[in-house]
């Protein structure tokens, strides 16, 4: 059958294979990736305009959309981190039980609600239960991503891969999929899941550093200083942008004391003047060989002890920042985004993956799961604390301070909202999309959400992939792709039965998916799936439930999901952390799916 293909189909082949690569180059962002796709297949002339930007317009998109500004209105009243934070009384007393009630309250949240932004919002609640159980967050953090990742293949609303296949599928004739068509098997994940990290997951995961935020403080003992400026230092009457101090030690001036004032961040265009004590980050070391050439007087914060720094950082305050994924940080340095003169705020160190950095912060490009050591003034933290309710913030602030208030009638108004959209779209009394925008105009009515709030809750990079998702689903079809590919698979594995070539997809898509997008991948997949099901004359139901699962079962590498990828840097981890835990758990939900897939949607 592939030597039949169309030129179309060489093309359409073609494109994938690049997207495929720039997936895995990990170089330009996933909706960047997915429009080039959507350009690319219109101006080959694969697929028409109108099909090209189709997926703008799908019900799958927009039902995304708006569930991201549901999920933003019930982050918004605290309930999440309220009930969390009750945990750490269990968690004393209890800590396996802790874990269980921690498992389970995630998974649940995320059957309803993006667990991208439900993790978001655990990683400082964690952080704080492990603190105050005293135990490694580095023991939870993984199974609390983990758990996101069950709960989301419980429902149709659980995670944008499941809405993405099932428009996929309508747009190939199938029957639209129902709320809870995926309950059954995503249950028995949920359970069996939840258990093998309880019992076996934990006991592969590292415990690392209690106090796991003090690590990037420790490690700036030598690159925080004081220097005051003595008589005839080049310093002086100098501003700070020209000053050697900036251009030739590339330093962070902290704040700047004259007198009996003193100004946190001071700006460039600042005088220095004799007299004025800096607090610096610096390479200690380095300053100290041109101490005598500037004609500075050095006091390391290395040399003074706890009540001196106390005094000396006044109200100043350690704040730890992740970069979540599709942040606005993302692939963007300091500089660029103007992080100092936006937020206030002087980085101090970086954890980058496995590494710490301290030099040149401001020149380091930023992924997703970076970990920002800053200092900041404590009166701003209460600013920085409500930021923390919009989803589109570029940070996640791990500290206590970040946690919000519980507001108990705002709750009480979403939750019933949701209530709603579930109950309206499980029962078919109306389609999905249209239950979810009912009850965003309700929020909105309701004063929970403003409409300001509703555009910024929105992650547009994942509305951008679902369309150009979708764009390469028509091509497949389209140019007889996903149908010459289908048509290979069944002649050389039909023999095995549709049992074992189900099991071959879900293992290809599970695979797939450690490696790039698993949006992508169910939009790669799912086609061929369909056209193979076609092929083999059986209903194509469970070979589609095997991309959806297998698509957001990522356990084994911290770029598969971007839970996962959230957690990497806050939790401490190795990338050797997740193979260990992962690849098990991996193993048992395909053994699960190719036994079970088949009695719960039949052939």
């Amino acid at each position: 059958m592939l030597e039949s293909l169309t030129i179309d189909a060489y093309i359409t082949a073609a494109v994938i294979f690049g997207a495929i690569v720039l997936f895995i180059m990990d170089k330009l962002s996933v909706d960047l990736i997915a429009l080039l796709i959507m350009g690319s297949l219109v101006v080959l002339g694969v697929i028409s305009p109108v099909e090209g930007m189709a997926g703008f317009s799908n019900p799958a998109t927009m039902t995304v959309a708006f569930m991201f500004v549901i999920s933003a209105a019930i982050l918004k009243t605290g309930s999440l981190q309220f009930v969390a934070s009750q945990l750490t009384k269990t968690f004393r007393n209890h800590y396996q039980r802790g874990v269980v009630l921690l498992m389970l309250m995630v998974s649940a949240v995320s059957a309803f609600i993006n667990n991208t932004p439900v993790v978001a919002v655990m990683i400082p609640v964690t952080i704080q239960i492990a603190k105050n159980s005293n135990r490694a967050a580095s023991k939870l953090l993984i199974p609390v991503s983990y758990a996101s990742i069950f709960g989301g293949m419980c429902t149709l609303i659980g995670t944008s891969t499941n809405i993405l296949v099932s428009g996929i599928a309508e747009q190939n004739g199938m029957v639209p999929f129902k709320m809870f068509d995926f309950a059954p098997m995503g249950l028995v994940f949920v359970a069996v899941g939840s258990l093998f990290m309880i019992f076996i997951g934990q006991r592969l995961l590292p415990s690392r550093s209690v106090n796991n935020e003090d690590e990037l403080e420790d490690s700036l003992i030598d690159y925080l200083a004081e220097i005051e400026i003595l008589e005839n230092s080049e310093l002086a009457n100098k501003v700070i942008l020209s000053s050697p101090l900036v251009k030739e030690l590339e330093m962070e001036i902290l704040e700047l004391r004259r007198g009996n004032t003193s100004m946190n961040l001071p700006q460039g265009d600042t005088t220095l003047l004799v007299g004025d004590i800096l607090k610096v980050r610096c390479n200690v070391s380095k300053m100290k060989q041109l101490k005598d050439q500037l004609k500075v007087k050095i006091m390391p914060f290395a040399s003074v002890d706890d009540d001196d720094l106390e005094e000396i950082t006044g109200k100043s305050s350690f704040v730890e920042l992740v970069i979540p994924t599709d942040s606005a940080l993302e692939g963007k340095t300091l500089r660029e985004f103007d992080f100092r003169r936006r937020y206030r705020a002087a980085p101090l160190a970086i954890r980058h993956r496995e590494e710490i950095l301290r030099d040149k912060l401001q020149d380091v490009r930023l992924r997703a799961g970076d970990v920002i050591l800053v200092e900041m003034k404590t009166h701003f933290m209460d600013q920085w604390k409500s930021n923390t309710r919009d989803q589109n913030i570029p940070f996640i602030i791990l500290s206590e301070q970040g946690i919000l208030n519980f507001d108990r009638r705002s709750f009480f108004i979403v939750i019933s909202v949701v209530v709603a959209v579930v109950t309206l779209a499980s029962t078919g009394l109306l389609p999905i999309v249209i239950s979810t925008l009912l009850g965003v105009c309700a929020l909105v009515l309701t004063g929970c959400l403003n409409m300001k709030e509703v555009y910024r809750s929105i992650q547009w990079p994942i509305v951008f992939l679902l369309a150009g998702a979708l764009s390469l689903g028509v091509a497949m079809q389209n140019s007889g792709l996903a149908q010459a590919i289908a048509s290979t698979i069944v002649n050389n594995l039909s023999e095995f039965g549709p049992i074992a070539i189900l099991s071959g997809i879900y293992l290809f898509t599970s695979l797939m998916t450690e490696t790039m997008s698993n949006n992508a991948t169910a939009a790669l997949v799912a086609p061929l799936a369909i056209a193979t099901a076609h092929q083999l004359e059986v209903s194509p139901v469970p070979f589609v439930m095997a991309v959806m699962f297998a698509a957001s079962a990522s356990f084994m590498t911290p770029i598969g999901y971007q839970t996962n990828t959230m957690i990497y840097s806050a939790g401490g981890y190795k990338f050797k952390d997740f193979i260990k835990v992962g690849v098990w758990l991996n193993l048992l939900f395909w053994i699960l799916a190719t036994l079970l897939i088949p009695i719960f949607f039949p052939f």
